[in-house]
């Protein structure tokens, strides 16, 4: 499962960036501990063109990583990998002001975690609050949903008695023995 960050997992709060403004979206740890639950794997794609911009360094998108990674410990959920794309063509910093294959709607941020992963792109799907996320996902191969708030672990979970969710969601089953 990917997710988007800003507006998926944590409120957007405009270059989100630094530890003490991040707000979790409701049900967000619970949706990726679900996603744990089930056997899968847990991905955070995240444009970052604050760092192009100028606003902050990497180093704080990291340290927020990690802080939102100890908070996801706190209830046993985390996230198995975080991809960002530090870049923006109209950047001022110019080791970052550029276009490049990773940032969304391109698909490189997708693309490298499956390379890195053992993961079945046709069991595979990206949550999203933006058209640039539904466009990444579409562009790697991979189903995508447009996240336009709400509970996001109800999102991800259907209703008792509705539909099977979608085979990224379903429970591994375990290897028959002969």
């Amino acid at each position: 499962m990917f997710f988007d960050r800003d507006g998926v997992l944590n409120e957007d709060r405009g270059y989100t960036h630094r530890i003490e403004d991040l707000r979790w979206m409701p049900g967000a740890r619970e949706a990726v501990r679900a996603v744990n639950h089930s056997g899968r794997f847990a991905f955070v794609v995240t444009n970052q063109a604050g760092v192009a911009r100028g606003l902050y360094r990497e180093a704080a998108i990291l340290a927020f990583h990690d802080e939102m990674q100890r908070r996801l410990a706190d209830i046993g959920a985390r996230i198995d990998e975080y991809a960002y794309c530090p870049h923006h063509p109209d950047g001022i910093v110019a080791a970052f002001s550029q276009h490049c294959s990773c940032r969304k709607p391109e698909p490189g941020m997708i693309l490298a975690l499956l390379s890195r992963w053992p993961v079945d792109p046709q069991a595979s799907m990206l949550i999203g609050d933006r058209d640039s996320d539904i466009a990444a996902a579409k562009a790697a191969g991979i189903a995508a949903r447009l996240y336009r708030g709400g509970d996001l672990r109800s999102y991800i979970d259907p209703p008792e008695g509705t539909a099977q969710p979608p085979a990224c969601l379903r429970p591994l089953q375990p290897p028959r023995r002969r």
